[in-house]
């Protein structure tokens, strides 16, 4: 990733502005693990990944709270965002919001909640600082079944012909087809997810939007739609976690986030209103970057 944010950068290649946390900082056994032993270790990994390039680190599965704490502050030491992912454990996460992690990323994965969990991550909160964010990822959607196969069941991404341009016809046949996996419209955990983060926004919670890469291109729009299903957030709400939120969340609102002047003249140019319908943010008629028109970005 790192090295393609370079080529894209001194112009060797075409591409979009490229924030990355680089490759996580594994705390379960696997041979790609950051092996964390003593806040030396903590600091190392930290120090190596800002080297590369990254803005963030991800924290994940770092099993002990002890150690955890060590990339809190380690993070804090070298000014970069510590943001962490519970594998689906709620106490984790809870405590990782105590500890001072910068965002939780993926799903709590009980819903609803009640009071004193959203209270909790609200509480976070400070004059000087947002707390500890929130992305809920409705396309895995911890907890239950994800949104990524109701999309998958409900549109059809294999005929999307801004698809093709980019997936072979066979790897997006192959990602694309799922069969055995229909659902009853009421039993899909995403939007209960949905609901909760929304809920917690208007409590003051920072909530962003990830969508977890499984598909490029659309899958951004999937989870954008997500955070609006069955009225959890109104279209509005769901595009300032797509745009504002999300560029308070890696300090860069200053720059991105929303059309302002001074700011980078990075547009998306759509040919229908997405808060009158939140699903015609995919109807893009133009991209900009940097106050250039990209090629091939129009329609079709």
């Amino acid at each position: 990733m790192f090295t393609q944010k370079e080529r894209v950068e001194v112009g060797f290649e075409r591409g979009p502005r490229i924030h990355s946390t680089g490759y996580i900082l594994y705390g379960a056994l696997d041979n790609d693990a950051a092996i964390t032993q003593t806040p030396e270790d903590a600091l190392a990994h930290v120090r190596r990944i800002k080297a590369a390039g990254g803005q963030s680190v991800k924290v994940y599965q770092q099993s002990r709270r002890d150690q955890r704490q060590w990339y809190v502050q380690a993070c804090d030491a070298e000014e970069i965002l510590c943001v962490a992912e519970g594998g689906g454990d709620l106490w984790m996460n809870l405590g990782m919001v105590a500890d001072g992690i910068q965002a939780i990323e993926h799903a709590l994965p009980i819903a609803p909640l009640y009071a004193d969990v959203k209270q909790w991550m609200a509480a976070s909160r400070s004059k000087d600082s947002f707390g500890s964010a929130y992305t809920p990822t409705l396309l895995v959607a911890y907890g239950g079944m994800g949104g990524e196969n109701y999309f998958y069941q409900h549109e059809n991404p294999r005929d999307n012909a801004r698809l093709l341009r980019h997936h072979p016809r066979r790897l997006l046949d192959a990602r694309a087809w799922r069969p055995g996996l229909m659902a009853a419209d009421e039993d899909w955990n995403h939007m209960q997810v949905a609901r909760e983060a929304a809920a917690m926004a208007r409590d003051g919670v920072l909530v962003t939007l990830g969508a977890h890469g499984q598909l490029q291109g659309l899958g951004a729009h999937w989870e954008l739609w997500a955070l609006a299903s069955e009225g959890a957030m109104t279209p509005l709400e769901a595009l300032s976690a797509a745009t504002l939120q999300g560029a308070r969340y890696l300090g860069l609102e200053d720059q991105l986030g929303t059309v302002t002047a001074g700011k980078l003249a990075d547009l998306v140019v759509l040919d229908a209103d997405p808060r009158a319908d939140i699903r015609n943010s995919d109807d893009i008629f133009l991209v900009i970057k940097n106050g250039v028109p990209q090629p091939s970005s129009g329609p079709e």
